[in-house]
């Protein structure tokens, strides 16, 4: 029987992997699954294992205040080389660019185990933005010898750069399949509605507010090149737009990192909760969070997977970064890029609330990213590798 070893860190990662998890779950006659999480968030982390009843078979729980980029990188590759060495998996499975999955992927090619990338080939091409992902990503490509790229134009990418076509299987992203499981759960599953709308209430926002013809922005952010400057620029563009637009409300999750706060109190002050139609609320679990999103006008952020996600319900997406490894979306027109320049970011935002033909435009623009299927691919891929099977999965998209 081969066995399959998938490893991941963080809340994004987990949400991808899950689907894929569940679906390798069906095939328990022909492959052993083996789950090995580092922790490098932890409570977000624990939150959507717990969505999905998804229980860890090793957890290296490597969080710790203050860690940085060394923390994580030495604590995974020490950490796995011995849970390498007991399981003896005939594959690895990592996902997209975090620095667990880079470790990951170096560990198992220590140990000349074959890797598997979910979500290869995605590019900026500057190993500074976003940093360290594109650099994390770019050496899991030189690393793994199965990839699986959710687009045609990833796959282009890995074949610009020489790796071998054979090598690259089309599959479209599992956060689309995470997404569809998710609302089909929501929807059929009215205890749910209200224990969400519930837990939502309590994080610092009440959604019933938007029955009343209110609309509403959904705001993200995360990434390390934003800190500092970045962060303060964009709630000073937020600031100044819920004052001219005091019929919408600006509705922020914020990060558990401080220094993503610091920003924050920095423009607004260290009392946030006065404001009329700002509500700086905690981080949302996942399924509030996509309840949150599914009531959203509108999407402003830094993160990649709402990138994706977030087109799938038709919300239009302002990306508060200089650069993409999702161009798909920026030429299906589900995304723009508006940096983190606060004049840049208010227009944009300020075109869309107040443009009604340039919000259709972007909001029934096509999803480029996937179909819900995409896990079943990666295990029809698998399949054809490893177990023997001569078909190759079915192409995603173009």
């Amino acid at each position: 029987m081969k066995k399959i070893l998938l490893t991941f860190g963080t809340r994004p990662e987990a949400i991808k992997m899950a689907p894929l998890i569940l679906e390798l779950n069906k095939h328990r006659d022909k492959v052993k699954t083996i789950v090995c999480v580092t922790g490098q968030h932890r409570e977000m982390l624990d939150q959507v294992l717990s969505i999905f009843k998804i229980k860890p078979d090793y957890d290296l729980n490597i969080m710790k205040k203050g860690q940085d980029l060394y923390d994580i990188t030495s604590k995974v590759l020490l950490g796995l080389r011995d849970i390498l060495n007991e399981t003896q998996p005939d594959i690895v499975l990592v996902h997209g660019d975090t620095t667990t999955s880079m470790a990951a992927a170096l560990a198992a090619y220590y140990q000349q185990i074959p890797v598997g990338h979910i979500e290869a080939g995605l590019r900026t091409y500057n190993i500074y933005s976003p940093w360290p992902e594109e650099i994390n990503r770019q050496l899991i490509g030189r690393i793994s010898n199965y990839n699986f790229s959710p687009t045609s134009t990833s796959s282009v990418n890995l074949i610009n750069e020489g790796v071998d076509e054979k090598s690259i299987h089309i599959t479209g992203n599992t956060v689309i399949d995470s997404l569809y499981w998710v609302v089909n759960k929501i929807k059929s599953d009215r205890q749910l509605n209200v224990k969400l709308k519930e837990e939502i209430k309590t994080f610092g926002y009440n959604i019933d507010r938007l029955q009343s013809n209110r609309r509403m922005v959904l705001i993200t952010g995360h990434r390390r090149e934003n800190l500092g400057n970045g962060f303060i620029h964009i709630a000073q563009a937020i600031q100044e737009l819920s004052s001219q637009f005091p019929n919408v409300d600006f509705v922020y999750p914020m990060h558990l990192n401080p220094n993503v706060r610091k920003s924050i109190y920095e423009v607004l002050g260290n009392d946030l909760s006065h404001f009329s139609n700002m509500f700086f609320i905690e981080p949302l679990e996942y399924l509030s969070f996509i309840y949150v999103m599914e009531k959203a006008d509108i999407v402003l952020t830094d993160s990649g997977g709402i990138q994706e996600e977030a087109p799938s319900l038709k919300k239009p997406v302002l990306v508060m970064r200089d650069t993409t490894e999702r161009p798909e979306a920026v030429e299906a027109g589900t995304v723009r890029l508006v940096g983190t320049d606060k004049d840049a970011v208010h227009a944009a935002a300020h075109e869309l609330l107040s443009n009604v033909a340039a919000y259709k435009l972007m909001s029934n623009s096509v999803n480029p990213y996937g179909d819900g299927k995409a896990s079943e691919r990666i295990i029809q891929a698998l399949r054809h590798e490893f177990l023997g099977d001569s078909n190759r999965p079915e192409r995603f998209g173009k």
